[in-house]
């Protein structure tokens, strides 16, 4: 074997949080207390662990970052996260739902959370692809 490492493509997943009161044009957003993307803010989300689903991966990454339960998670689609600068390689797969409950701030990984309207969440520079992905999500909203 050569001094070359093969890495693959981590499989991860966000989430696409909108209030228990039905409004699909709000968001909730997590500002990253980690790195990559340290202080930028994003969906939540992350990595799936060994033998997990990503149903139960994205409704478990929600509740560590947000404290919220990710109800009735609809898968939107999938994306490719490709930041050499960062030697990060990932398919996001998306999904939205409600969150229930209340919004805990779990600061070793978010250092803020919020919720903001779809065109103000569009307007930020978001961490990863979330940018792509929530637009994708605009569009599924209004196709």
């Amino acid at each position: 074997m050569n001094s070359l490492e093969i890495t693959m493509p981590k499989a991860t997943v966000a989430a696409i949080i909108t209030p228990e009161n039905g409004a699909q044009d709000i968001v909730l957003l997590t500002k990253r207390n980690v790195r990559p993307f340290q202080g930028h803010w994003c969906l939540p989300g992350g990595h799936i662990d060994d033998y997990e689903t990503a149903e139960d991966a994205v409704v478990r990454e929600v509740m560590e970052e947000t404290g919220l339960l990710f109800a009735e998670p609809s898968f939107l689609s999938f994306f490719n996260e490709l930041f050499p600068e960062y030697n990060f390689h990932a398919v996001a797969l998306a999904f939205f739902g409600i969150g229930r409950g209340t919004i805990k701030l779990m600061p070793d990984e978010v250092m803020e959370i919020a919720w903001f309207t779809l065109d103000e969440a569009l307007s930020l520079p978001l961490a990863f692809n979330h940018l792509q992905i929530l637009d994708h999500y605009a569009q599924h909203l209004i196709p």
